[in-house]
């Protein structure tokens, strides 16, 4: 399963770890992914992999909860 945002998308970038003696090695940042219930334009709700800077900003819309 690929490490992207269903949303806008955002997937893994590279860099460096630098240590103490600049020494560096590739290394990964990945995005912080969380899985939501989503309510999708259409009404339908489904499960998404999305990002939580997404999840904040209000780009996913929650379904109601039936009590």
């Amino acid at each position: 399963m690929s490490q992207e945002c269903e949303i806008c998308g955002k997937r893994p970038q590279v860099g460096n770890n630098v240590s103490h003696a600049n020494n560096k090695s590739k290394r990964r940042f990945l995005p912080n992914l969380q899985k939501v219930r989503a309510q999708l334009k259409s009404g339908e709700v489904k499960s998404l992999r999305v990002c939580t800077r997404c999840l904040r900003s209000g780009a996913v819309c929650k379904p109601q909860v039936r009590a």
